[in-house]
């Protein structure tokens, strides 16, 4: 049997949507036993979640609660509290995303729940944090992006601000929700406490944002829109090909500058003063780029591509899905697996990363059915009575 890196510890996860659970899918990834704990009437709203639904039932749910177990249980009443007490009580880990006031609501606050188990590791992921002016506002991750200062420079100079077509702020959050859980879980084997770990999205996203910050404070230089370029940063562009695909090119650098000029068979492009170093280069961004653009323009996207893998000039075409299914690397890392599902037979989604040499991840099951595994975690682990168990059902508590 498998031995994963994680399996030694229990995560209670009460969040919903995507901040929180995302946390909880890449613990549940390596190993985690990821209790779940869901509203019994509909569940986490995830599962209705995503623009094409085979069968009724949503593509996005079986991906971010696969590895988990699904328990339901009313938060909002005293016994159903006290089942999460006694499921903390039992695990290492409690994930929640609400928002910040919600769990001391309901008697569940870090203090209360340290006192129950004082090694408990709470991950609180937030829009704006657990303290400060706006940590009692609503935070959706496109707040997070617009705050952090991701939306203020993504897109085309002349449009208004833009966005990525996935959930970056909720995803980076819950990135750092996991690194912090982890270093928590570390320090914990130190000290023998757990603590409280604040993700907050809008941080999450300016930690990504590299000299943002400096730029402005030192030089007074705000970053804006560039389309699909970085400011002085050249070549890295996406050029056109022969045959109408496209190509990006990355040769920023000046030593593969210098091979990309050679594989152009003009070597010289790399001692002329306008393009011989970074700074240069990026001056002269847009001649350079048209005269790439010209060299590209007459080759073929396979001939292209060839020639620049030859030259170690980093090169790929834009993927979709389709592409991603198609391509050898993506197969002989398994980057795509199938999972067994109830409905959809095999179901494809993207691998467990990082991968470990020793004690890899996996995708042990696809997101459970609502409640699925009340009996398994509530009579087994808690070890619930025949009776509490059929009346707390009775009263629609789980």
């Amino acid at each position: 049997m498998s031995t994963y890196p994680l399996d030694d510890i229990r995560v209670v996860e009460l969040g919903q949507l995507l901040a929180g659970p995302f946390c909880g899918q890449l613990l549940g990834d390596f190993g985690a036993e990821v209790i779940k704990v869901e509203d019994p009437g509909r569940g986490d709203p995830m599962r209705q979640w995503g623009r094409e639904k085979p069968y009724g039932k949503s593509l996005w749910w079986p991906v971010v609660a696969r590895n988990k177990k699904s328990v339901t249980c009313d938060m909002r009443t005293p016994e159903g509290q006290d089942l999460v007490r006694r499921l903390v009580a039992e695990s290492d880990v409690l994930l929640e995303n609400f928002r910040p006031g919600t769990l001391e609501r309901w008697g569940l606050s870090p203090e209360e729940l340290h006192t129950i188990n004082p090694r408990l590791v709470i991950t609180r992921v937030t829009g704006f944090g657990q303290t400060g002016p706006y940590a009692p506002r609503a935070g959706y991750g496109s707040i997070g992006e617009a705050m952090g200062g991701l939306r203020h420079v993504t897109g085309d100079p002349d449009r208004p601000p833009s966005r990525t077509g996935i959930s970056l702020g909720d995803s980076l959050a819950a990135t750092h929700a996991c690194v912090g859980t982890l270093v928590a879980l570390h320090q914990r084997e130190r000290s023998g406490r757990g603590q409280v770990v604040d993700s907050a999205i809008y941080e999450a996203v300016l930690a990504m944002m590299e000299s943002l910050v400096p730029e402005w404070q030192q030089a007074s230089y705000q970053r804006e829109r560039t389309g699909p370029v970085l400011p002085n940063v050249s070549p890295s562009n996406v050029y056109p090909t022969l045959d109408g695909d496209e190509i990006l090119i990355a040769a920023n650098q000046d030593s593969v500058f210098q091979r990309l000029a050679a594989a152009m068979g003009r070597p010289e492009l790399a001692e002329d003063p306008r393009y011989a170093t970074h700074g240069a280069r990026g001056e002269s961004m847009d001649e350079l780029d048209g005269i790439i653009a010209a060299w590209t323009g007459g080759l073929p996207a396979d001939d292209l591509l060839s020639t620049l893998n030859d030259n170690g000039v980093p090169a790929g075409r834009i993927y979709t899905a389709k592409d991603m299914f198609a391509d050898p690397h993506f197969a002989a890392r398994e980057a795509i697996v199938r999972v067994p599902h109830p409905d959809f037979g095999e179901l494809a989604m993207q691998n467990v990363v990082p991968k470990l040499s020793q004690t890899p991840g996996g995708v042990r099951s696809a997101g459970p059915a609502l409640g699925q595994h009340n009996d398994e975690i509530y009579r087994g682990l808690l070890g619930l009575s025949d009776q509490e168990f059929a009346k707390l059902r009775s009263a629609r508590v789980i």
